[in-house]
């Protein structure tokens, strides 16, 4: 088991090779949940993420032969771009297998840090299954990305830093998928300040250690798309689930539109590019479920950024969606010279904006006088629809919402 001792260690040992990052406070945020808000920006972490504490620690303590030999990880990610950066640092040999279809900017990130890239298998489960079989023909160290007692260690660092940057907080909100960052983490704070309340969050279509509090162990779940890539592990580690278990005080599970209003909310309040996982800490505090929170010091962990910029524009589409500032549908005018006009005209006097507009007569309704026109449009709230589609319906104009 992974000690306190171990998380004071790991920070001497990654002293100086990982950047010990701020923990201000956001006004913004905290207005919009009630909390006193303070985020903890690992996202500035040279590869973009937490995961830097962890593999710096690891490397450090292999073997001068093991250093020589190199090490390897499965990871679609965070985990690979730390590794890579922080073997290349210390003369390491990395490697890292990726499922074949990883995004193509992780891929090319991981080489260009230096690491050996290895496409293979269609989900991480298949690619970690080859890195052990490289691992042992090869004589490599295999590095669990979140499970391995001195990635679990270094990912606490960030607990030590949070406890003197913000003495009196009173709860911290820690995202999980593998439960790497929440067993350190929680065991880093509690150890210091044993009243902070620790809340574990997770995307409801990767909540695996939701079910492993169930089973009591962990357990291999069914993981479904996620906005929350980081956090799609089907089996929570089961060093991790031990530490973590009896230090979690809540559970919250978020959805997929609660993570893409998140870093909607991240992106225009506190201009930060946040990842889907890194923003389900916002999530919990605006899904109303952490009410007991109110007016408490709360620290976020945004421990990541490297969200794919072709993903990040349909995110924050999804995002201004879910809050009411996005909508299309079809609405059934008259195919009349000015029936377009009038039904512009009817939008623009509410003061939503039109962003597209597109005719549909081939499939227009049996009515051959009327036609279909389908309306993007923005508006500033759900209010604000709900008065744009109550004057429509006023008008005689149908609509319905369009998929």
């Amino acid at each position: 088991m992974v000690t306190f001792q171990d998380i004071e260690a790991a920070r001497k040992r990654i002293a100086g090779a990982v950047y010990y990052s701020p923990c201000p406070p956001s006004i913004p945020l905290s207005e919009v949940t009630g909390m006193e808000i303070f985020c903890k920006l690992d996202n500035l972490q040279r590869t973009g993420s937490f995961k830097e504490r962890g593999a710096r620690n690891a490397l450090a303590q292999l073997s001068a032969a093991q250093q020589k030999r190199g090490v390897i990880a499965a990871s679609a990610g965070n985990h690979a771009q730390a590794l890579a950066y922080q073997g290349g640092l210390l003369g390491i040999p990395a490697t890292v297998v990726m499922p074949k279809f990883a995004p193509l900017i992780k891929v090319s990130t991981c080489q260009q840090l230096g690491a050996n890239v290895v496409l293979h298998g269609t989900d991480f489960g298949e690619a970690k299954a080859h890195a052990h079989e490289l691992a042992n023909e090869k004589g490599l160290a295999y590095i669990d990305g979140y499970d391995n007692p001195a990635i679990i260690a270094g990912q606490g660092t960030m607990g030590l830093e949070v406890v003197e940057q913000l003495p009196n907080l009173d709860a911290v909100i820690i995202p999980v998928g593998g439960a790497g960052l929440l067993a350190g983490v929680s065991l880093a704070i509690t150890s210091l300040r044993p009243n902070t309340k620790i809340v574990a969050v997770e995307a409801k279509n990767v909540a695996s250690f939701s079910a492993a509090l169930e089973a009591g162990k962990p357990t291999k779940i069914t993981v479904q798309p996620t906005l929350a890539d980081g956090l799609a592990i089907p089996q929570v580690g089961t060093n991790a689930f031990q530490i973590a278990r009896p230090l979690v005080d809540l559970v919250v599970t978020v959805s997929e539109e609660e993570i893409a209003l998140a870093i909607l909310r991240l992106v225009e309040l506190e201009k930060s590019v946040i990842e889907g996982a890194a923003a389900t800490p916002l999530a919990a505090c605006m899904c109303g479920r952490l009410k007991e929170l109110a007016g408490k010091r709360v620290v976020l962990l945004l421990c990541g950024g490297n969200i794919d910029p072709n993903v990040l524009s349909r995110v924050i589409e999804s995002g201004l969606v879910a809050d009411g500032r996005l909508v299309r549908f079809t609405a059934i005018i008259s195919d009349r010279p000015g029936g377009l006009a009038e039904l512009a005209a009817q939008i623009a006097s509410t003061g939503a904006s039109i962003k597209q507009v597109v005719h549909d007569r081939a499939f227009a309704s049996p009515d051959v006088s009327a036609v279909n026109v389908l309306c993007t449009v923005e508006t500033r709230n759900h209010k604000h629809l709900a008065e744009l589609r109550a004057l429509l319906k006023s008008r005689g104009v149908e609509t319905y919402d369009a998929h």
